[in-house]
């Protein structure tokens, strides 16, 4: 009986480990940190997926650009970018190709978040 047991109970805990083997863990936005340089917003172009909630952290590291916001066509996203302050933003990107964002000048600098 004590056998038949612990049989049923180590079965019952490899049961409970293989599924906890394959389970993901908890879905939430990835961070993407872009930094608005002398040379415009590095990195870019960011490789990210169609639909994949997004936090990007920009920092305003310079005062000689014109680039002291940033702003998401059809996102509705034009943020004021203080110089040495991390400003998140949340953003899915809803189709894929070329996601372009930029200053607040017409995009006179700009990245790209290549959606795929």
């Amino acid at each position: 009986m004590i056998r038949a047991l612990a049989t049923s109970a180590l079965l019952l805990l490899a049961a409970s480990i293989h599924v906890g083997c394959g389970a993901a863990p908890p879905a939430g936005p990835r961070t993407v940190e872009i930094s608005v340089t002398t040379k415009g917003f590095e990195p870019s172009p960011i490789a990210v997926k169609v639909g994949e909630p997004l936090q990007l952290v920009v920092t305003r590291k310079t005062d000689t650009t014109c680039a002291t916001s940033i702003v998401v066509p059809g996102y509705d996203i034009d943020q004021a970018l203080p110089l040495n302050q991390p400003v998140t933003i949340q953003l899915t990107p809803k189709k894929t190709g070329e996601l372009r964002y930029g200053c607040g000048m017409g995009q006179m600098i700009a990245g790209v978040l290549t959606v795929e």
